[in-house]
């Protein structure tokens, strides 16, 4: 699979090198992934996921960035996926210092930034999501990538000290 700026594919078979900094991301030993409802209710799971995982991998300085990122990132794919899907995703992969992590949703549209006001109670979530991450982005999946075939989108985005 060729994706500007992503070297290669990006699930936990075949996890994305976002950036030629990064070393091929298909080495990164720490793997796991969790399939959610697409419900509001999923972000709370997902965050938990994280935080085990991250303080099983002796990772726990970055514990509230990448809780905080899955949260927004989950949160814009159960939005997503409303209207097509009934579940949604999630990759993490490290390499021991980094995070990398990955959120399906079966709508194909592409993630658009929105310039909102300050009284705005949503529309927040990738603005969040580019300051809090060291690189991010998304690609649409191959079909034996996404839950429910090629249809969909995969973002992620890279944790890092």
């Amino acid at each position: 699979m060729t994706v500007p700026g992503i070297d290669a594919g990006l699930l936990a078979e075949r996890p994305p090198s976002p950036g030629q900094d990064l070393a091929p991301v298909q080495d990164w030993p720490l793997r796991s992934y969790l399939e959610l409802r697409a419900l509001p209710a999923s972000a709370r799971s997902a965050r938990l996921h994280v935080r085990t995982r991250l303080h099983e991998w002796r990772l726990g300085g970055l514990t509230d960035t990448a809780e905080l990122l899955v949260s927004e990132m989950i949160t814009n794919a159960v939005r997503a996926a409303a209207p097509h899907a009934q579940r949604t995703r999630l990759w993490l992969t490290s390499d021991g210092h980094r995070v990398l992590l990955q959120v399906w949703d079966a709508d194909p549209g592409q993630p658009v930034r929105q310039d909102v006001g300050p009284d705005a109670e949503a529309g927040r979530g990738l603005l969040l999501i580019e300051a809090l991450s060291a690189q991010w982005g998304f690609y649409r999946p191959d079909r034996q990538d996404a839950p429910d075939g090629p249809d969909g989108k995969i973002v992620w985005a890279l944790c890092a000290p």
